[in-house]
């Protein structure tokens, strides 16, 4: 059953919404295509399992796409549609305002 939804606020914080899918998002409109352990590495303190619920969320939303490459150990690169990129827009000003927030809150 789809989800109805009383604003467009809602059903964006719904897909985009949650303490890591946005940083997930905004780190892939910046480096571009990653692996799993890109993104947890950068994403600290971040768990594999928390990491992997969410970038199966932001797949199930077509934000993201996961692409298996067929080698050994097999190769798994994650990026966003072009749903993802239409998000653009909205993610640069959180993340900037993210960046200038946690460098004034860092003590020179």
């Amino acid at each position: 059953m789809e989800k109805k939804y009383n604003n467009p606020t809602e059903a964006t914080l719904d897909r985009i919404g949650g303490k890591w899918k946005t940083a997930i998002l905004c780190l892939l409109a910046e480096q571009g295509a990653m692996r799993n352990g890109e993104i947890l590495r950068l994403l600290s303190p971040v768990t594999q399992k928390m990491l992997s619920q969410q970038l199966k969320e932001l797949e199930a939303e077509r934000l993201i796409l996961r692409t298996v490459f067929p080698e050994v150990p097999p190769k798994v690169v994650y990026e966003l549609t072009e749903s993802g990129w239409s998000l653009r827009t909205v993610l640069d000003p959180l993340c900037e305002w993210g960046k200038r927030f946690v460098k004034a809150d860092k003590p020179e």
